[in-house]
């Protein structure tokens, strides 16, 4: 079966980095812990709150790679400890975020179990430019047509 591209048409040009970006989230995980929040708290400024409940910052990492934001944690169970229910569990987790071009990590800090990410988001700049048409001499144009005295010469 084929696959069918957003991005295919003669008109969109220089947009395979997106689509490629769009199948890396199409193919992740959809797990939903830890949750978290995205929230906007200025006008270029982002903020991801994760809730890790439980874990230390020598349990976190947080990496960016590329374009993408990666938090790991890992917990170990405590073997010494002797439990009559344990519903608490120690676990991993493997959160991603595909950030777009520019957006920047400021920083990150853990605060009553909650690990909050700040991002910068760049103010989009207007960009206008003129693009001046210069003419190419007529000796020089590629579309001229052959002359006889070309075909004798070997098209030179």
């Amino acid at each position: 079966m084929a696959r069918i591209s957003l991005f295919n048409s003669p008109l969109l040009l220089g947009f395979e980095d997106i689509e490629r970006t769009l199948d890396r989230i199409s193919k992740m995980q959809t797990e939903g812990y830890p949750p978290y929040n995205i929230e906007q708290v200025g006008d270029n400024q982002l903020r991801i709150t994760l809730a890790v409940a439980g874990f230390s910052e020598e349990y976190l990492s947080i990496e960016l790679e590329d374009n993408q934001l990666v938090i790991r944690g890992q917990q170990t169970d405590d073997q010494d400890r002797v439990f009559l229910h344990q519903g608490i569990a120690a676990r991993q987790f493997l959160r991603n975020f595909v950030l777009a071009d520019g957006i920047e990590v400021n920083g990150a800090h853990l605060d009553n179990g909650l690990l909050h990410i700040e991002l910068a988001r760049p103010a989009p700049e207007s960009r206008v430019r003129t693009i001046e048409i210069a003419s190419a001499p007529p000796c020089q144009s590629r579309n001229r047509p052959l002359e006889i005295d070309d075909v004798t010469q070997g098209g030179e």
